[in-house]
């Protein structure tokens, strides 16, 4: 039995509804995990999404900043958030999709953490490694707790390897690629022994993005990315993702997301 899977940070999913249902009409994934929907409760465009085969939606929401959903055509048996570090701030959506399919599915947005990546001085950035800290407790619980093997997909906000950002050198010191960053992540994808399905199927010594600044005069000509976004397996989806793409084109169209897709195709 073959799942698509997609998660995309779409910075407004009310903005962008069109560019979704054009993603979901060309794609076809079973199952989209979105964050930064920025959608308030009770206004999340399900009817757009519904026309096109996908009924089933569950969202986390806060106004105007945040938030994280799953839209699939899948039916859901079950559906949990979580919120981090004491703040009510729309970061995590989990579904469980019903059978023969059975997977937990995790939506996730990891805080981008502001600018200066020193957390005595920037409270953002302090959040951020907090955030870190507490997933690395709680990913321990959702595994022992699990009745399915679990997908966790979404903006971590950090590119860990060398060649997940454009210039490994001059990152270094920019948040998102400093390495007390890329050390937590990197710690909390081995102590769970979770699947990077990415970089399992492009090698690590290759250019990999799924994120673009709005500030770059032609984005494509200076390709100066980084690879924000992610899909985690558990140890026991091992081996049945046969294909990841990213859809780098979303990025060139009208009024884009600075983020673009990533598609994993699973065999189960």
């Amino acid at each position: 039995m073959q799942t698509t899977l997609a998660t995309w940070n779409i910075n407004s999913v009310r903005l962008r509804a069109p560019q979704v249902a054009r993603f979901l009409e060309q794609w076809q994934p079973d199952v989209i995990c979105l964050q930064e929907t920025k959608c308030p409760e009770g206004q999340f465009p399900s009817a757009a999404f519904a026309s096109l085969g996908y009924h089933h939606v569950a969202h986390c929401a806060q106004p105007g900043y945040h938030g994280v959903a799953v839209v699939s055509r899948i039916p859901f048996e079950d559906s949990f958030s979580r919120q981090f570090c004491g703040k009510q701030d729309a970061r995590h959506i989990a579904v469980r999709l019903a059978a023969p399919h059975k997977l937990w599915v995790h939506s996730l947005y990891v805080p981008a953490g502001g600018d200066v990546p020193d957390p005595a001085i920037n409270a953002k950035f302090a959040h951020k490694l907090s955030f870190l800290d507490e997933l690395e407790e709680w990913l321990p619980w959702v595994r022992r707790n699990s009745d399915a093997p679990t997908i966790l997909a979404g903006d971590l906000n950090i590119a860990p390897l060398e060649h997940d950002v454009w210039s490994h050198r001059q990152l270094l010191k920019v948040v998102s690629h400093t390495p007390i960053e890329t050390r937590r992540l990197t710690e909390i994808q081995t102590a769970g022994q979770w699947i990077d399905v990415m970089r399992e199927h492009v090698p690590h010594d290759q250019k990999l993005y799924t994120w673009w600044s709005y500030r770059a005069r032609d984005w494509e000509i200076a390709d100066r990315g980084r690879r924000l976004d992610h899909v985690w397996l558990d140890p026991h989806l091992a081996g049945a993702c046969r294909s990841v793409e990213t859809i780098r084109e979303t990025r060139g169209w009208q009024q884009p997301s600075d983020h673009v897709p990533v598609i994993a195709r699973l065999d189960l």
